[in-house]
């Protein structure tokens, strides 16, 4: 058994998790995911079946960053809802097992989508999918809160007057050099800060189609995954999110919508996917949503300042990767404020 398999040291796994959990009494094979920038994650395959362990990385890090442990709470708390999420095992804090928290969680078997224009699957299949992610983020959006334990999950207020400081004490913690853009739209938002209209609930922080596990032969989610980022928030935050991962170039780097016609590959326009998720949730409409948009924008620069700053520092998953999303983060705030002008 080797010492440790990309950052991960599989003697200590082996060590801790036997007697925790069956099928950690003899060897076992270790993959590292290629996606997951910000938290490593990696496959443990054991004769008793398949798990995943998802640990904070090495190194100094912003605080609240990377808090594997909210993760496993709020996974461990959709359980009995109508959000399918995966099993959860185990949480680790102890830093001396394997040199950061980590927690593990099933293997959830299925299909998980990169590009949303779906190459290769049918009119009927891409609508179904998009219909199945529309009705998961209102399902997600009608958690009672109070009922699942997450009351205490985030500080009341103003969501988005809290996250844009939030973001801006990180994006300046990461900062590595002066980006007009970013600086602008900082402004800009702030000056356009909506009045809270009193929606509190459970936000995912990242709802995108490649964090979502779908069945291998159909439509239906098996799970949604990465929920470092989830809080006690304005939905609104996760619905501006999915349209603006769809403004981005389509393919393997931008994962986006943009140029392509839509229709005829049965995918659904920005409106029809803003209505389709108000008539599940009950909503006449949503005012501001440029704002709302030009958010997204801006905390998807301050994220990917913080993947430079990790990749620069040594601590970055993917190092390669890593620096070259960085340089995207003045195009995120060009497109920031492009939204908030419309």
């Amino acid at each position: 058994m080797s010492g440790k398999t990309q950052t991960l040291d599989q003697e200590a796994v082996a060590a801790y998790l036997n007697g925790r959990l069956p099928g950690f009494d003899s060897g076992f094979e270790v993959e590292k995911f290629a996606t997951g920038q910000s938290n490593p994650t990696f496959l443990l395959k054991t004769s008793a079946g398949n798990y995943v362990l998802r640990r904070k990385p090495p190194g100094v890090l912003l605080k609240s960053a990377h808090a594997v442990d909210r993760e496993f709470r709020v996974q461990s708390a959709l359980a009995e809802t109508d959000v399918p999420v995966a099993k959860m095992h185990l949480l680790c804090e102890d830093d001396d097992v394997l040199g950061s928290a980590f927690y593990v969680m099933d293997h959830v078997e299925g299909r998980n989508i990169t590009d949303p224009s779906m190459p290769g699957l049918d009119e009927e299949s891409r609508a179904g999918v998009m219909d199945e992610m529309n009705r998961v983020l209102a399902c997600l959006h009608a958690v009672d809160i109070n009922a699942v334990g997450l009351s205490d999950y985030g500080p009341p207020g103003n969501y988005f007057e809290r996250q844009l400081a939030r973001w801006t004490k990180q994006y300046r913690a990461s900062e590595t050099e002066t980006i007009a853009e970013m600086d602008e739209l900082i402004q800009a938002l702030e000056s356009a800060m909506p009045e809270d209209d009193g929606q509190r609930g459970l936000v995912h922080g990242d709802y995108r189609i490649d964090n979502m596990i779908f069945a291998k032969d159909g439509t239906s989610c098996k799970a949604v995954l990465d929920w470092e980022l989830s809080t006690i928030g304005h939905p609104y935050a996760d619905l501006a999110g999915v349209i603006m991962q769809w403004q981005m170039p389509p393919g393997a780097e931008g994962r986006g919508l943009a140029g392509i016609d839509r229709a005829p590959l049965g995918l659904p326009s920005d409106q029809d996917f803003i209505d389709a998720y108000c008539r599940r949730r009950g909503l006449d409409g949503i005012d501001d949503f440029g704002f709302y948009l030009s958010f997204s924008f801006f905390r998807m620069g301050g994220i990917l300042q913080g993947v430079l700053k990790r990749a620069l520092d040594g601590n970055a998953s993917n190092p390669e990767r890593a620096i070259k999303l960085g340089g995207f983060v003045s195009l995120f705030a060009q497109s920031g404020l492009r939204a908030l002008n419309k």
